[in-house]
């Protein structure tokens, strides 16, 4: 069993490792998640490398992306699961072009979730937005 945090972060690490490759934006984007969202005020982020680690070896098992949202959807109050598809968001638009296997993935965190397709979309156009350039 997990707790609420580490269900967030394995949202998070899901997303980057969709394409089979965690960038080095996507990995500063979940340390600066982690390191200033309110949700995570009362998280120790030293833990964070265990939890990427536990994520990790969940997803090398049989069944993995199942257990794993298994997991999460246990893990998770309700007024957390649009929190955790925002991040899963924010995760995906730190990469620019994301890959069809990111946004399956993000179907799925939606269906897995329960996220209505009104709400997935205001918050993909606001993860959209902040990341954004000129």
């Amino acid at each position: 069993m997990i707790d609420h945090h580490t269900a967030l972060i394995y949202t998070m690490f899901l997303t980057a490792a969709a394409d089979r490759d965690i960038t080095d934006a996507e990995m500063r984007t979940i340390g600066e998640i982690v390191k200033y969202l309110p949700v995570f005020r009362d998280y120790d982020t030293n833990k964070l490398p265990q939890a990427a680690q536990g994520c990790s070896r969940l997803m090398a098992e049989e069944d993995g992306l199942d257990n794993a949202f298994n997991m999460i959807q246990k893990a998770l109050p309700v007024k957390l699961r649009e929190t955790a598809y925002a991040l899963a968001c924010e995760v995906a638009a730190a990469e620019r072009q994301i890959s069809q296997e990111t946004l399956r993935l993000l179907e799925m965190i939606c269906i897995e979730l329960g996220i209505d397709r009104l709400s997935a979309a205001a918050i993909e156009r606001g993860a959209r937005a902040r990341h954004m350039t000129v």
